[in-house]
């Protein structure tokens, strides 16, 4: 019999889970998921330590062997997916530095950034499609290891989430378009590295070699190592394939190019992402990303805290988890008695949370109720974002952890002003990971049509709430334009010019959801 199943792996801001599908039915066979602990250091700080991943990568593809029981003969191929950004830099040992991994929301490098957008933001906007930000591997590293890491050999090679994953499985060394050009590291008219991006880094000698090739998804990389075969109870020699990041991976587990769709993600980061044709001049959004198609671009306008928010909240108020917020929240009218909510947790640009217009008579129901509704709104806000550049967004769909929970999409749904769909599985991406694995077999459209395509539902807005709705994301957006000097002078003045102080347009996307 012809093996049959396929393993996509997803490394989320929070969690690496992994999940096995039947080729030919779309099945779920087994899904795995441990917690990934991250330190949150001062300054904004947010770490997490090489031993984790490890152990995490192997309990959950153990657990997906044992569930599969004798099928583990079956599997197929195995493809991989993660967060984008952050920092996973190999030593001389080819280990992690100081045995710790970056996450993509750590703020440590935010003046840096900030510094950098002055001097460069518009050159390299044009050249990679981004302004520098945090997140960048390359900014964070000049941050923390030195501006001559590369010279004395501290760094020897960078890598981003799901690379690091796929070097544990096969000792092998890529990345992709999609990650590298998120990231601001890939010129977008050629599609190839930008040394001029490596170069505004700071970072002596940093270049092109540190990463590995650039490999498209969906070919193969390498093989499962009999070390790794041996922890984790699969067949050695399962062919591991290049994926993409993980909103790429969600996008491509929906269709969303092929059946022209937008998406939300209520994750961790605040994504909002449309793939269109190739426009110039670069429209103004806070990221155009070269995935390695020529005639296609991802546009993206996104803020570092989406669902970061109410988990935020859900520690403060003692609160089990996010639903639990919102149950709090729906049981107060929209708009929380004029209370208002920065939706900026993990900041960025200088952009910090905080609430405005508290009084001694709201509760803890307001609370939760105006940062649920700033969640929602700030999608909103970046979806008309998209939209005032002339990209397609009007049919969108809704991602993420998040989009489990009816209330939010609806809420969403309200503030756009028109129905959306939601794809309530919340493992789109270890399922894109896993047509990434298929498409490395030969699977095509042709061979699996759509059964391992992610289902989909449509949610109504609220019509008796339109106009409220309405109301709301106008003042909200008036909020967010009116504190933008404040931001600006919280942040110390050192705003780009080229990017309005309001900070919150940060380009790395993940579509991982914070629990």
């Amino acid at each position: 019999m012809k093996p049959n199943i396929l393993i996509g792996i997803d490394m989320g801001s929070s969690s690496l889970k992994a999940l096995a599908l039947e080729a030919g039915s779309g099945r779920s066979v087994a899904l795995s998921r441990m917690p990934l602990p991250h330190d949150r250091l001062p300054g904004g700080g947010c770490e997490v330590s090489a031993t984790a991943i490890r152990a995490a990568l192997t309990h959950v593809l153990r657990d997906v062997a044992h569930q599969l029981g004798d099928r583990v003969a079956e599997v197929r191929a195995i493809g991989c997916t993660g967060h984008g950004a952050g920092l996973y830099a190999l030593d001389a040992r080819i280990e992690l530095v100081s045995g710790r991994a970056v996450a993509s929301t750590d703020q440590r490098a935010d003046a840096r950034a900030r510094s950098l957008a002055l001097g460069h933001g518009p050159a390299l906007f044009a050249d990679v499609g981004c302004q520098p930000w945090p997140g960048q591997p390359t900014v964070i590293a000049a941050e923390l290891l030195g501006t001559d890491a590369v010279q004395r050999g501290a760094v020897r090679r960078l890598m981003f989430a799901k690379d690091y994953l796929g070097f544990l499985l096969t000792g092998e060394i890529a990345t992709d378009a999609s990650d590298a050009s998120t990231a601001g590291l890939v010129s977008i008219e050629t599609g190839t590295w930008s040394q001029a991006a490596f170069d505004a880094s700071g970072i002596a000698d940093l270049g092109p070699r540190v990463f590995g090739p650039l490999v498209p998804s969906g070919e193969i990389v390498g093989r499962l190592r009999p070390s790794e075969a041996a922890l984790c109870g699969l067949p050695a020699g399962i062919p591991v394939a290049m994926g993409a990041i993980d909103l790429l991976a969600s996008m491509t587990a929906i269709c969303a190019e092929g059946r022209s769709r937008a998406v939300s993600v209520f994750g961790t980061w605040c994504v909002n992402a449309v793939i269109g044709p190739v426009i110039e001049p670069k429209p103004a959004v806070a990221a155009v990303v070269n995935f390695g198609r020529e005639d296609k671009r991802l546009y993206m306008e996104n803020s570092p805290s989406s669902m970061a928010n109410i988990a935020w909240l859900a520690g403060v108020l003692g609160l089990p988890d996010s639903r639990a917020v919102v149950d709090l929240a729906m049981s107060v009218p929209l708009g929380a008695g004029g209370l208002r909510f920065l939706p900026f947790v993990n900041g960025g640009g200088g952009v910090t949370a905080g609430f405005v217009g508290l009084k001694s008579h709201h509760t803890r129901g307001d609370m939760a109720r105006a940062v649920v509704d700033a969640v929602a709104a700030l999608h909103a806000r970046h979806t008309a974002r998209l939209a005032a550049c002339g990209l397609p967004v009007s049919a969108s769909t809704v991602l993420g952890g998040g989009a489990s929970d009816t209330r939010l999409v609806r809420l969403l749904a309200g503030f756009l002003g028109h129905p959306v769909e939601r794809c309530a599985d919340d493992e789109t991406g270890a399922r894109g990971a896993a047509i990434y694995a298929a498409m490395s077999q030969g699977i095509d459209r042709a061979e699996q049509g759509s059964a391992l395509l992610a289902p989909c539902d449509t949610v109504e807005p609220d019509a008796a709430q339109a106009r409220a709705h309405a109301d709301f994301i106008a003042g909200f957006n008036e909020l967010i334009d009116t504190m933008s000097p404040v931001f600006s002078h919280l942040a110390g003045g050192a705003m780009g010019a080229a990017r309005p102080p309001e900070g919150v347009r940060t380009a790395a996307p993940s579509a991982e959801v914070s629990r």
